[in-house]
């Protein structure tokens, strides 16, 4: 007879536990399954407690599955759950990834008075007027002169940059930093950055050039301004 396929595999990290999770079998195969495995495991009354990574594959559980999972794992147990990850995501947070990772190009002045606001990244060729603004929720790159106001990473993310052929703005806003034009002239031949600096807790502004040492993601767009 052969041996019944083990639905749970325990593998020890210098962190704790990470509990690899079948993701053919049925939820409920893994519910019995994990009973078993979680109570075997445990540890005793005067051990540390242990963190937990539950590792799902290509297996997507709802929250209210998650939540039981966890409930197990961690009930009369010394167990902690610190993240239950998933290759797979619903289609509806795939729209919304895709929506606020895409880039808008949009070729047009923008004005005294004028906002233009997109979801993900910005492309402008144009400029933006003193009195103009421009705001996105992830970086912001302006084929032209920067003069106006420019806010990117408008929902919160401090990872957003902003890029200008010309940069002598009335305003830079990086999610919740605010910065004034730099105090020197630039000479327009450079693109250039503004980028929040975590150790100086302040928006500084550089050659586009040093995104990718101070940056770990960067789009295909600005990886083709950099090398072209």
């Amino acid at each position: 007879m052969l041996d019944k396929k083990q639905l749970i595999t325990i593998k020890g990290t210098r962190d704790g536990l990470t509990l690899f999770i079948d993701e053919v079998c049925s939820y409920d195969l893994v519910v019995n399954e994990l009973h078993a495995t979680i109570a075997e495991s445990s540890p005793k009354e005067n051990e540390p407690v242990v963190s937990v990574k539950v590792q799902l594959g290509n297996r997507f559980l709802t929250e209210q599955q998650k939540k039981e999972l966890t409930d197990i794992i961690t009930k009369d147990h010394r167990f902690i759950v610190e993240s239950i990850e998933s290759s797979v995501i619903r289609r509806e947070e795939a729209l919304r990834w895709k929506e606020h990772s895409d880039i808008q190009a949009v070729s047009r002045v923008i004005r005294s008075g004028q906002v233009l606001e997109v979801t993900g990244d910005l492309l402008l060729i144009g400029d933006v007027n003193p009195g103009g603004k421009v705001v996105a929720t992830g970086n912001i790159y302006i084929m032209g002169n920067l003069h106006g106001i420019a806010h990117a990473g408008s929902i919160g993310d401090r990872q957003a940059f902003i890029a200008a052929s010309f940069m002598k703005p009335n305003q830079l806003r990086i999610a919740d930093y605010i910065s004034r034009a730099p105090d020197y002239e630039a000479d327009g031949v450079y693109m250039e950055c503004g980028l929040v600096d975590e150790e100086q807790d302040k928006i500084v502004i550089d050659r586009l050039q040093v995104l990718s040492h101070k940056r770990q993601v960067l789009s295909g767009f600005e990886r083709r301004m950099q090398n072209g």
